[in-house]
C-alpha cells in the first residue's frame, strides 16, 4: 500500500466517524456536495488531508 491509498477514507460510515456525525447526516452532507468527496464505484471516498483541510478552513 502506498501513502496515497492509506490517506483515503472509504464509505460514508467511516467518514461519519471521523467528522463526528451520524451516517444519515453524513450522507446528506455528501449528497449536497458540501464535503470534498466523490463517489467511486458507488462508495464515497475522501482524502483524509482534504477532509482535515476542509474543516480547518471552515472553523477559522
Amino acid at each position: 500500500m502506498n501513502e496515497e491509498t492509506m490517506n483515503l477514507i472509504w464509505g460514508a460510515e467511516e467518514i461519519a466517524k471521523i467528522i463526528g456525525r451520524s451516517t444519515r447526516a453524513t450522507f446528506h452532507i455528501l449528497d449536497s456536495g458540501e464535503l470534498p468527496a466523490r463517489k467511486v464505484g458507488g462508495r464515497w471516498v475522501v482524502e483524509r488531508s482534504q477532509l482535515i483541510r476542509f474543516f480547518m478552513e471552515n472553523v477559522a
